[in-house]
């Protein structure tokens, strides 16, 4: 009996991960919980940074200047998704200010190593 409880709790983890995702993408969503909602903004903040680490490395941006802009896109992004796709009221998270900081140093993270390696790869001529 054990056993039978075990692999339906694991499919149910595995729809409501499914459902979670197809939820993200549907506009002004009900989010019930609000650990789930914070997850989508997390993750799509760590795709963010890799996809910009990407285009930042193919561009030759350098600098000062790579760094704002990302983090002037990245909270841009986070914030139309919040306050346009899925019309959330900001004040059931702590504000604005708390959803915009969810994730944001494991992405500024992620994007830093795919930017200087892409960089590194593609615009440094012989590293030998």
């Amino acid at each position: 009996m054990s056993a039978k409880n075990k692999s339906s709790d694991i499919a149910n983890k595995g729809k409501s991960s499914v459902s979670l995702w197809k939820r993200a993408f549907i506009a002004n969503e009900e989010w019930d919980d609000k650990e789930e909602f914070l997850d989508v903004i997390y993750w799509m903040r760590q795709i963010i940074g890799i996809i910009l680490g990407l285009c930042w490395g193919l561009l030759p941006l350098k600098g000062f200047f790579g760094l704002v802009l990302f983090v002037l896109v990245n909270a841009a992004v986070i914030y139309v998704y919040v306050s346009n796709f899925q019309n959330i009221d900001e004040e059931e998270y702590g504000g604005m200010w708390e959803i915009t900081k969810e994730g944001f140093m494991t992405s500024f993270a992620g994007f830093l190593v795919t930017w200087i390696i892409m960089y590194t790869g593609l615009h440094s001529g012989s590293l030998l």
